[in-house]
């Protein structure tokens, strides 16, 4: 007995020797990589951030334009184009699957930390600095943008250093004392105070709930912004009017929805700023002499991909793509000087392109047949479960099915089998009944999640219908993609952390 258990423990130590000793390899092959660059530094940085995006939402994209033109197999997206790639792994300091703070931290900042924390170490007591807040003391012009709120956790752990990201108001507060150029996109989402807002309502994170009333407000963050010199506008001629030579500027979208953010890609209109605009902008603000380092964050990726809902999240990673595509562009007249990085902090619902129902079958096409988001359908269940009280009707509920995701309708080729119809009958009972989202712990969580059951099951079986599953409404620890190009590029090759991608951006801006 005493020999089985010995021999068992050195097969155990031995093991954890091995994946050690394969650890500190990749970490020295990457760390000798850095160590070893003698290039200049690139003048123009831009940093892309899919939140959520993995190589699966990636590749369904192209999956996705490829059917959709007529291809056989996929057409590339301009971020797959890029001559370096690698991946990296995101584990927290204290817990394995990630989230967007401590993921955000550790790219940003090259430090690992704990989650909810946004620069600053694992004990929330030490404020790390940024690669933005390195730029900006060695002369570039800096630009945070996001398509979440600007407040959110990804663009906040370029500025900002609070032990919590539910900290809203102290984070808006960081914002405008950090003196960068140019922040876009998404709103602020508590400019007079937290006040009591739910630290567990892990869904007001991504644009589901509502917070409750400011009693005891604080000062205005937005008005401290405009007396440290900042400019806000939020239209869309205020913004076209921007010039080369405005700074200190905080664009917020003209239509901003839940969670202060912008509209679904799926759901923009051409009264919206989409994200590429934003983008186009900030270079022609942000260039000068000294150069810029730009953030991008694709973030709405990350909330569709927590209500499984893939037409939507295929349409935010081309959305995402098109803002890579406008700094692509400028890289092409300024290939010497300019380096391009695209990223994500972690994937986001664990989808797999396959799924067991259909067997080894795709279908990508029939995603183009869901024309509203998650969202935007849940809202349109609320109200009709508003204005038919007591009066529901199945084949009502059917037909908005049909109407917004094509299910049903066989001349798209989406019948929807006995099984199926069930599914929607028995969501639409519990979308009419339920009044709070389930928690984990309810029988109906592994099926619904935290969303409108209605709304999940007609996601889930577009999804299915295309060969799409999902795993989780959660994030995954799947390691996540980069793509490079440019000045630096060949850093961003290799198998390593997402820490070494700030070390890396650190270690080229040294070089200026």
């Amino acid at each position: 007995m005493n020999f089985k258990f010995n021999k068992l423990s050195c097969l155990l130590l031995l093991g954890s020797i091995l994946l050690t000793l394969s650890t500190s390899a990749k970490d020295s092959v990457i760390e000798k990589q850095r160590q070893n660059y003698k290039g200049k530094a690139p003048k123009y940085i831009f940093y892309f951030i899919g939140d959520g995006m993995g190589l699966s939402q990636a590749n369904a994209a192209e999956a996705y334009l490829g059917a959709i033109n007529g291809k056989s197999g996929i057409q590339k997206l301009e971020m797959n184009k890029f001559p370096h790639h690698g991946f990296y792994t995101t584990n927290a300091t204290n817990r394995f699957i990630t989230g967007s703070a401590a993921a955000g931290t550790a790219l940003a900042t090259g430090h690992k930390t704990s989650i909810n924390t946004i620069g600053m170490d694992a004990s929330k007591q030490k404020p790390l600095q940024s690669v933005a807040e390195r730029a900006r003391d060695l002369g570039y012009k800096v630009g945070i943008i996001s398509s979440v709120s600007i407040d959110h956790a990804t663009p906040a752990s370029f500025y900002a250093h609070q032990p919590s990201r539910s900290m809203y108001y102290n984070i808006s507060l960081n914002l405008s004392e950090s003196n960068f150029n140019y922040f876009a996109g998404g709103g602020i989402k508590h400019p007079e105070g937290d006040g009591k807002v739910d630290k567990n309502n892990i869904m007001a994170n991504f644009g589901m709930g509502t917070d409750k009333e400011v009693k005891n407000k604080q000062t205005n963050s937005i008005e401290l912004a405009k007396k440290r010199g900042y400019r806000l506008l939020n239209t869309k001629a205020e913004f076209r009017k921007l010039k080369k030579g405005d700074d200190k500027i905080i664009a917020i979208a003209p239509r901003l929805v839940g969670g202060k953010a912008l509209p679904y890609a799926i759901d923009q209109t051409k009264d919206d700023i989409p994200l590429s605009e934003f983008t186009k902008k900030g270079i022609e603000l942000l260039d000068n002499k000294g150069g810029f380092f730009i953030m991008v964050e694709g973030g709405k990726i990350d909330w569709t991909c927590h209500a499984n809902d893939a037409a939507t999240a295929i349409k935010e990673v081309i959305n995402f793509d098109s803002a890579i595509k406008v700094a692509l562009d400028f890289y092409k007249k300024h290939p010497k000087e300019t380096l391009i990085v695209v990223g994500g902090d972690h994937e986001t619902g664990g989808m797999a392109l396959g799924f067991s129902g259909s067997h080894y079958h795709s279908a990508f096409s029939i995603l183009q047949y869901q024309d509203i988001s998650n969202d935007g359908f849940s809202e349109i269940i609320d109200q009709y479960k508003k204005d038919n009280i007591g009066n529901y009707k199945l084949e009502d509920g059917m037909a908005l099915v049909k109407k917004h995701f094509g299910l049903g309708d066989k001349e798209k080729g989406l019948e929807l089998s006995a099984f199926e119809t069930k599914q929607l009958k028995n969501a639409f009972e519990q979308s009419m009944n339920y009044k709070k989202e389930f928690k984990k712990d309810d029988q109906f969580y592994l099926l619904y999640g935290s969303y409108n059951p209605l709304t999940v099951t007609a996601c889930h079986i577009l999804s299915q219908k295309a060969g799409i599953g999902w795993t989780s409404f959660s994030h995954t620890a799947t390691p996540i993609p980069v793509k490079a190009i440019g000045v630096g590029a060949e850093l961003f090759s290799g198998y390593y952390d997402n820490t070494d991608m700030a070390k890396n951006i650190f270690k080229l801006l040294e070089s200026k």
